[in-house]
């Protein structure tokens, strides 16, 4: 070999377009296994991606700035303007009230995914989405202030409260501003954005983004017409809805639609959706003076010597008068930094015809030439012919929007109200709850429906000693290590790291829908016992105390797993914090909840009936049990040794058998490891579908157990068989008790931030 020569020779060693011995552009493992489970997922974002560390403590380091301080050097900056990126108006308000919009709204209820908590606006591929298009200018604006107070201030945090200083130097009444969320450090790869592959090499590629079909179920017109789940975003590479109308229609009617199901699936209902809208278009412009075939790649593609700024520009200036954004041109309003009802006032008083941008995109105009104009954004003296979108007239159109906008029309400070409301629940949505809030503006006194409220705890909480006798109480009801695990993980396992909701705190599971669900019917005797323990304690027996029935459900898990481990042969104590509290049905938007229920919820070995028609043959069961893994923020090793204990506490949601390998059910044994990676025998399809299967003897053919595919992954899955051997291994008895341990202490307190934040 002549390597060595050719580096000393100054020459690259490798052929071909290889570098360090691997491929420029190398097929990744999803090109050559396209059915491959991702399990990698589960550690997007680790600790070692993470510059600050993980013991950095952001909420103290945010709790000690001056807030008005910094927000008064926000409100500064924003009634200036730098040469390399004019402001409209000389006021960047506007357009860091859109930076921040377009960071919330990718929030998507059905998994809780999106949101500006990470400011993974930042990132690919939110970063390179048509539709944000020139927020990577808006970061760079604001940086010298995130320079300024470094780790202190997430980009998170400074990218809302810089939309909400930018809402009140326009004379707008916030409702408040909440800090605590955590950046992101890295892209993330994982979440599903929808089924589209558009070659983003080609300028035609942001043509090819209006094209909804793969995303759009059924027939346009049709009753059954309705987005994928669990998307919200009406087409690719958009936030919400394309502003000229499905497929570029300029259709009112079929926006309405489209916004309707885009603003639902973003968990806000009719008049917030009218509130968001019509508050949001009464600031700034739209950009469009170029066409789309002049403007360069996205932040992800663009040339190196760019430094991460995307969409050149190579008309004039490239900025101000020759911005080009989402292509429609012009402004909504005749003062477009001031917060009035002008939006409503001109979209109800003038009819509006059809015209087209400079850049060509579909825009609607004043049929009457004495309607009033609005300014130039740059060059003095020049007016425009004020502009509405096609997904504006929609709200003047569709008969229940309309009657929303008439009230709001009517009464404004309503309307200020409402929109107010609205933009607090769009930035803060994906927080959880408010003990998660920071800083000295944050709204704690209100409980909103959405912020899924629980009462605070309004007596002592029980001890040590109270933990005992209620420890025996449970034990005296005579219910089942199984029942008990079962329903303890039942309560805890709704939560979701994505969005902050769910968990065992509020005893949500005992009350609608959740009680309801099919896959809690195993809970339901379980929760009456423990309610009867709960009325005993809480009457004489706890001598003035009382313990919450989400304390009890929790507690319940701890003692069945203790019971389980000491029948293995090693005696733990089970980490316990009371503290929960019990909320009720006033407390709770059901409809809301009803997005928690799982489709596929592999830990319990559930699928509901309906999935092979929900999931359309594009899923599988396993997929989607990871997809839940992810939600709980387990990592691989703790989603593993998490099923594993679960088998064998026979926790099955129906009490079966499958998965089941061991002959103690109920003992925290590593017999689910120990069979699964056993080469005594080999696994048979028991059904037609693929989804279940027998264990059979490898020398006799003698069935032994049953299982799911969500049991099997675990041995079929490379990267999930190395973990299940580590516990199958002879050594591994005490390490699989003391991990178990911890994973389920770390589900039981997952939604305790007022223990961790």
């Amino acid at each position: 070999m002549n390597d060595y020569k050719d580096v000393l020779a100054g020459k690259c060693p490798f052929g071909g377009d290889r570098i360090g011995g691997a491929h420029t552009n190398p097929p990744t493992l999803q090109d050559w296994y396209p059915n491959r489970l991702r399990v990698e997922q589960l550690h997007r974002d680790g600790p070692r991606a993470n510059p600050l560390g993980e013991d950095f403590d952001y909420k103290a380091a945010f709790e000690a700035i001056d807030l008005q301080a910094l927000k008064a050097e926000i409100k500064a900056f924003l009634t200036t303007s730098v040469a390399w990126w004019p402001s409209d108006y000389g006021n960047y308000g506007p357009q860091m009230i859109r930076m921040a919009w377009h960071s919330a709204g990718t929030y998507r209820i059905a998994d809780g995914r999106g949101g500006a908590g990470e400011a993974m606006q930042r990132f690919a591929p939110v970063d390179s989405w048509w539709d944000n298009g020139n927020t990577d200018k808006s970061h760079r604006l604001i940086w010298p202030i995130k320079q300024k107070y470094g780790a202190a201030l997430s980009w998170a945090d400074l990218i809302v409260l810089t939309g909400n200083c930018a809402l009140e130097i326009m004379n707008f009444p916030t409702y408040g501003f909440a800090g605590g969320r955590h950046d992101a450090w890295e892209a993330d790869d994982a979440t599903y954005w929808g089924p589209e592959v558009v070659d983003m090499t080609t300028v035609e590629s942001f043509d090819k983004m209006t094209d909804r079909s793969k995303r759009w179920r059924g027939q346009n017109g049709d009753a059954d017409y309705d987005l994928e789940q669990p998307l919200a975003a009406t087409n690719q590479a958009i936030i919400y809805v394309d502003p000229e109308g499905p497929n570029k229609s300029g259709d009112p009617i079929e926006s309405a639609r489209d916004i309707r199901i885009a603003f639902t699936r973003m968990a806000m209902n009719d008049e917030e959706t009218v509130a968001l809208i019509a508050g949001g278009h009464a600031f700034g412009k739209s950009h469009g003076m170029v066409k789309s075939d002049r403007i360069g790649a996205p932040p992800e593609m663009a040339p190196i010597e760019q430094m991460g700024l995307g969409w050149h520009n190579p008309e004039g200036s490239g900025n101000a008068e020759h911005t080009m954004t989402n292509g429609i041109e012009g402004s909504w309003t005749p003062d477009p930094t001031t917060w009035d009802n002008s939006y409503l006032e001109n979209l109800f008083r003038f009819d509006w015809e059809q015209t087209h941008s400079p850049a060509g995109a579909l825009q609607w105009t004043p049929i009457d030439k004495s309607a009033p104009h609005t300014p130039d954004a740059h060059i003095a003296g020049q007016t425009h012919p004020l502009m509405m979108m096609t997904s504006d007239l929609a709200l003047k159109m569709d008969p229940v929007y309309r009657p929303i906008c008439e009230r709001f029309l009517a009464d404004f400070d309503y309307f200020t109200e409402q929109f107010s409301k609205a933009w607090y629940k769009l930035t803060h949505r994906d927080m959880g709850p408010k003990e998660r809030y920071l800083g000295e503006e944050r709204t704690i006194e209100d409980d909103l429906l959405w912020q899924d409220p629980i009462p605070p705890v309004d007596h002592p909480l029980i001890d040590a000693g109270d933990i005992d006798a209620l420890k025996q109480a449970i034990r005296d009801t005579g219910l089942s290590v199984s029942d008990l695990a079962f329903t303890a993980f039942s309560a805890a396992s709704t939560f979701r790291t994505t969005d902050k909701r769910g968990g065992a705190n509020g005893a949500r599971i005992a009350l609608a829908p959740q009680k309801d669900w099919a896959i809690n019917q195993r809970t339901r005797p379980v929760i009456a016992r423990l309610q009867q323990v709960m009325a005993d304690f809480n009457g004489a027996a706890g001598g003035g105390k009382r313990v919450s029935l989400a304390d009890l459900i929790v507690l319940a898990g701890t003692v069945a797993v203790e019971r389980a481990a000491a029948d293995a042969g090693d005696a733990v104590a089970v980490p316990f914090v009371p503290g929960r509290m019990d909320t009720d049905d006033a407390r709770t938007d059901a409809d809301s909840f009803e997005w928690l229920r799982p489709v596929v919820d592999g830990l319990r070995n559930y699928i509901d009936d309906a999935f092979d028609d929900v999931a359309q043959g594009k899923l599988s069961p396993e997929q989607m049990a990871l997809d839940r893994a992810a939600q709980m923020g387990l990592s691989a090793p703790e989603w593993v040794v998490l099923t594993g204990g679960l088998r064998a506490l026979g926790a099955n949601w129906d009490g079966s058998a499958d998965g089941v390998f061991t002959d103690r059910v109920g003992v925290l044994s590593t017999d689910f490891f120990t069979t699964l990676t056993s080469m005594d025998y080999v696994w048979k399809a028991a059904d037609g579908g693929g989804h279940r299967f027998h264990l059979v003897t490898r020398d006799g053919g003698k069935q032994r157990f049953t299982a799911t595919r969500n049991d099997l992954i675990f041995g079929a899955n490379s990267q999930l068989r190395a973990i299940a051997e580590v516990y199958a291994a002879a050594d591994a008895h005490q390490r699989f008790i003391r991990d178990f341990v911890a994973v389920w202490t770390k589900v039981m307190m997952a939604d305790r931030f007022d223990c961790h934040q």
